[in-house]
């Protein structure tokens, strides 16, 4: 399927990963001054990282952050606790560092990003028709990627999206009820907080969405265009375009989730480069995250998205990688190991 230039040059350079860099790593955790298996998931985490970025002992260089914002017209519907003009509201908090992801990104070393790339005045109210055109769309995932291949130059090989965007819950359930085939009400929470007859009323406006609308669930851009967001679409971008940089992809929480989900719909060789950073209170996030046989490193009970859990999660990404790279061998450390 040809989507763009830039989008089908993006998804044709992300493939395995790197195998001999893998065995590497495979190796030297075999030989390092502990237990086998003994710091769990810290060791597969680095083995990861060593076929994502083609190194047999990972350096993570630069860490970065993208924040994307955006507006929903299925809003309107009344499926969030809080009025969309939140939404610009809290993009002027992102830009004077007062959101929880600008302090959590600064715990990370981060570079909380956030670019201005209008690609229009909100998306449609899915409930009553697509929520872009296939043009949008393309834009969408072309600004992502720009902005990944932006940090990337600048450094960074571990990047995470995150979100902002009132309402932007009910496109991410649709997304993921799409894609995965689970029944709307399994995948949708109460996202900023609505009482009982607000979710119920949320459920029959996402299955709205999916009648009128009818989404291919294998096909990322017909979800994208019919049931997603622009931010969710940037994000997608975002996620392929750090993907064939060959940098890791931290997977934030439910939005982040469903716009992984659009990529691996894309590229499906892109699920080896996530790394799920938390589980999300949002049930449709586990559901998601399952489908693309991803275990999240964290369940902090968190549903803020902003990027907030992809940050949180980054410092025990590099540590996973300082471990391969710093602990002595049994042999240089002079320690017998379990042959001796």
């Amino acid at each position: 399927m040809t989507i763009s230039p830039l989008v089908d040059q993006t998804i044709a350079a992300i493939g395995p990963l790197d195998a001999a860099a893998v065995a590497a790593a495979e190796a030297r955790q075999g030989v390092l001054t502990k237990p086998p298996g003994s710091l769990g998931r810290l060791e597969s985490l680095s083995i990861q990282l060593a076929g994502i970025l083609g190194q047999p002992i990972p350096q993570i260089t630069g860490k970065a952050v993208i924040v994307v914002a955006g507006d929903h017209g299925v809003a309107a519907e009344g499926v969030s606790a809080f009025p969309a003009e939140v939404t610009p509201q809290m993009v002027f908090n992102f830009v004077a560092g007062g959101a929880a992801i600008n302090a959590l990104a600064r715990h990370a070393g981060a570079n909380p990003g956030l670019t201005i790339a209008k690609v229009g005045y909100g998306a449609a109210n899915i409930a009553r028709g697509p929520a872009m055109s296939r043009e949008d769309a393309v834009r969408c995932l072309e600004i992502g990627i720009n902005a990944a291949n932006e940090q990337a130059d600048a450094g960074a090989n571990l990047i995470a999206g995150g979100d902002m965007g009132i309402g932007n819950t009910t496109p991410s359930a649709a997304i993921t009820a799409a894609v995965t085939g689970a029944d709307v009400a399994s995948v949708t929470g109460r996202g900023t907080g609505v009482d009982d007859a607000g979710l119920e009323a949320k459920i029959a406006t996402i299955r709205r969405a999916l009648e009128v609308n009818q989404p291919d669930g294998s096909d990322g851009m017909d979800v994208l265009t019919k049931v997603g967001g622009f931010e969710i679409g940037v994000l997608a971008g975002v996620m392929l375009g750090a993907a064939a940089r060959n940098c890791a992809v931290v997977v934030d929480g439910f939005i982040s989730g469903a716009a992984a989900l659009i990529a691996w719909r894309l590229c499906p060789d892109i699920a080896q480069r996530y790394i799920a950073a938390h589980r999300s209170v949002e049930p449709g996030h586990n559901v998601g995250l399952q489908a693309m046989g991803l275990s999240p490193l964290l369940d902090m009970e968190m549903r803020l998205g902003e990027g907030t859990g992809a940050a949180l999660a980054m410092p025990i990404v590099e540590a996973a990688a300082k471990c391969l790279a710093e602990m002595a061998t049994f042999t240089e450390a002079g320690v017998s190991d379990g042959d001796d």
